[in-house]
């Protein structure tokens, strides 16, 4: 159990390394100063329980950042900072409010704060532009275009992301960050390498994704299409032109898009189903058509050095180690 903490430690370390190549909007990470103990501390569980509006968490934001708590993040440059960005995560079943309480910033020199719904890293977009309800330009949300006009944006999912920009020494702002119950989730980013998740679209005609960021064996449970629910279990090509089905993604990016599939699914079947996937990032996606209610279950744990190795082995897999 210490061995796999200890590796979800370092993969999470690693992944907020990958950030300082960070590309959206044509802005970049340069230069921060977080250290490994402060990025854990934020998954910390005594510091994500519920907190009274009274003794709100707070603490400074800084140029490169992960949270995953409510509270009250202020940013004051110390000197010019160019390209910034804080990244916000909440549970599964949660969407995050980003508050703007108090802004010194000088928007006409070229300052800007700009909230994103999703994340964005190394170029790539979560939820990819397929799977998210709303178009790319309504997703950036920028305090100097809107002002005190809208002093509040709400992410679509569970993450979400703030990149700034101050050439000023001096200059802050102050954001209050928190969590919301979403009653029916879509894309969900996980916090975890291991839990359980229950996706279900009601007759909507969207596209959901669970994306995990880490290698981990998928155990599939319950799968059920409204159009094929009295067929027997087996997985076949061509499931695409049922527009109901479920995906298997692999490999080392965020953006749904520009995965590679592992397999298809579009017949219904009572699990399980396991499947080994040592992709940096493993995805379960939903298509549905709107015309029946569908439902998966799963299960998700991280995998092993010793299991790792052995999947290297495997055809089907190897792409996740050669991009």
């Amino acid at each position: 159990m210490r061995v796999m903490e200890r590796t979800f430690r370092e993969q999470l370390f690693f992944l907020v390394l990958c950030l300082s190549v960070l590309k959206g909007d044509s802005r970049y990470i340069e230069n921060n100063e977080i250290t490994k103990d402060e990025l854990y501390s934020f998954f910390n569980s005594e510091l994500k329980r519920e907190i009274p509006e009274e003794l709100m968490y707070r603490r400074p934001l800084r140029c490169l950042d992960m949270v995953a708590v409510e509270g009250q993040f202020t940013f004051t440059a110390e000197r010019p900072q160019l390209s910034c960005a804080a990244f916000f995560m909440a549970e599964p079943n949660e969407v995050i409010s980003v508050d703007y309480d108090s802004v010194d910033i000088d928007c006409i020199g070229g300052d800007f704060i700009t909230v994103f719904d999703g994340w964005v890293m190394k170029g790539e977009k979560f939820p990819s532009t397929h799977d998210h309800p709303l178009p790319l330009f309504e997703r950036y949300v920028d305090y100097c275009d809107s002002g005190s006009l809208r002093k509040s944006v709400r992410s679509s999912q569970n993450v979400a992301m703030v990149f700034f920009r101050i050439h000023s020494a001096g200059s802050s702002f102050t954001l209050t960050v928190r969590k919301h119950t979403n009653p029916f989730p879509c894309n969900v980013m996980s916090q975890s390498p291991e839990g359980s998740y229950t996706m279900v679209i009601p007759q909507q005609h969207r596209n959901c994704s669970f994306s995990i960021i880490y290698p981990v064996e998928i155990s599939i449970s319950e799968f059920s299409l409204g159009h094929y629910n009295h067929l027997p279990k087996r997985s076949m090509p061509g499931c695409a032109e049922s527009g109901d089905f479920v995906q298997l993604l692999g490999g080392n990016g965020i953006d749904t898009s520009k995965l590679l599939p592992i397999t298809d699914l579009c017949i219904a079947f009572t699990g399980p189903t396991h499947m080994k996937i040592g992709c940096d990032n493993t995805v379960v996606r939903m298509v549905s058509s709107g015309k029946f209610v569908n439902r998966v279950s799963f299960s998700y744990r991280l995998l092993d050095s010793q299991e790792l190795q052995t999947i290297k082995l495997n055809n089907v897999e190897d792409f996740c180690f050669n991009n």
